[in-house]
C-alpha cells in the first residue's frame, strides 16, 4: 500500500500545526486519548488510533476520515505495541509523532490497604506500556531524524494526597520514562516530553468515583456538578476540565511549534499543585483564631 498522507490542514485549530505528519495515538479509544487523536487529524494529521476496544477504535477512526486507521493494541503485551508502530510505518512511511495515552484507575485508600498486585499492573500499563511506547517508536524517529513523544502523567505522580499510591507511583515512573528518554534520543532530533494532568472529567475518573464502568465514558459529565464543588477548594482556576484542554497541550509538544522542548513534564491543573486559591485561605483565617481564642476564654 502506497504511503497515505493528510495534507489539508482544518482551520480553527490554531498552535496545532501537524499537517502532512503522522501521529499514533495509543489508548485512543476514550477520554484524552479519543480527544488528543480528534485534534491531531483536525490539524490535518493522519492518526493510526490503537487501543484495548475495537469497537471504539474502528468508530473514531472511522470519524477521523481515510488517512486514519485503528490496531488495536494491550499496552501490556509488548508484541502488540510494536505491531501499532510497524502498520504506522508500513502504511504512512513516516511516524512524527507518538502519544501514550492507556491508562488504568484503582483504589484510593491509606497505604495499608494498599495491594502489591495493583501495583504490578498499574505499573504494567503506566510505565510498562509508556516504555514499549518509546522503545519501538524510537529506532523509527532516530533514523528519520526527528519525532515527538508524548506521554500522559499525572499530577498524582507529582503530589500525595490526590490518588492511591499505587496509581500515584505508577505514574511518578513516567515523569522519569520522559527525563531520561529524552536526554538519550534528543541527539537524534527526537524530543521527548509528558502532560500531568489534574482532575478530569473522563470514564476513568467516572470509575475511580465508583460509577459503572460500562457506562462510565459516556455518563462522566453526570459528576460535573460535584467534580467543580469539590474543586473550588483547591484548583485556583474555577471550572472542570475536559479531555480536550489537555489533548490541546498534547497536540502542541507533539507538533513542531515546541521544538525545543524536551524532557519536560507540562502541568495542565488550573493551578492546583501550585496552590489553593487564596481567597480560600483568606476565608479561613478569621475561624482558625476563633477556636484556640474561645478556649482561652472559656
Amino acid at each position: 500500500m502506497a504511503p497515505q498522507h493528510a495534507h489539508a490542514r482544518a482551520a480553527g485549530v490554531p498552535g496545532d500545526d501537524v499537517s502532512a505528519r503522522v501521529g499514533v495515538v495509543i489508548g485512543a479509544t476514550s477520554g484524552i486519548g479519543a480527544a488528543t487523536a480528534r485534534r491531531l487529524a483536525a490539524g490535518g494529521a493522519a492518526v493510526v488510533v490503537a487501543g484495548r476496544r475495537r469497537a471504539e477504535g474502528e468508530a473514531l477512526a472511522a470519524e477521523l476520515g481515510p488517512a486514519a486507521s485503528f490496531v488495536p493494541a494491550d499496552v501490556t503485551r509488548d508484541g502488540e505495541v510494536a505491531a501499532v508502530v510497524a502498520h504506522a510505518v508500513a502504511r504512512h512511511g513516516r511516524l512524527d509523532s507518538l502519544v501514550n495515552c492507556a491508562g488504568v484507575t484503582g483504589m484510593v485508600g491509606p497505604v495499608t490497604d494498599a495491594d502489591p498486585d495493583e501495583l504490578a499492573r498499574m505499573t504494567a500499563v503506566h510505565a510498562g506500556g509508556v516504555l514499549s511506547g518509546i522503545r519501538h517508536a524510537a529506532p523509527v524517529m532516530v533514523t528519520q531524524g526527528s519525532g515527538s513523544i508524548v506521554s500522559v502523567a499525572s499530577v498524582g505522580g507529582r503530589l500525595g494526597g490526590w490518588t492511591g499510591a499505587a496509581y500515584a507511583a505508577s505514574k511518578a515512573a513516567v515523569l522519569q520514562l520522559t527525563r531520561s528518554p529524552a536526554v538519550d534520543l534528543g541527539q537524534h532530533g527526537v524530543r521527548v516530553n509528558c502532560v500531568s494532568p489534574g482532575p478530569v472529567l473522563t470514564g476513568v475518573f467516572a470509575k475511580g468515583a465508583g460509577v459503572d464502568p460500562a457506562v462510565a465514558d459516556r455518563t462522566a459529565g453526570a459528576l460535573e456538578p460535584a467534580f467543580r464543588a469539590v474543586l473550588e477548594r483547591w484548583q485556583p482556576v474555577p471550572g472542570a476540565m475536559v479531555p480536550d484542554d489537555v489533548a490541546a497541550a498534547v497536540a502542541w509538544l507533539a507538533g513542531p511549534e515546541s521544538r525545543f522542548v524536551n524532557g519536560h513534564d507540562l502541568v495542565v491543573d488550573g493551578g492546583l499543585s501550585a496552590g489553593r486559591p487564596l481567597s480560600v485561605a483568606v476565608a479561613e483565617l478569621p475561624g482558625l483564631g476563633a477556636a484556640p481564642m474561645a478556649a482561652a476564654a472559656g
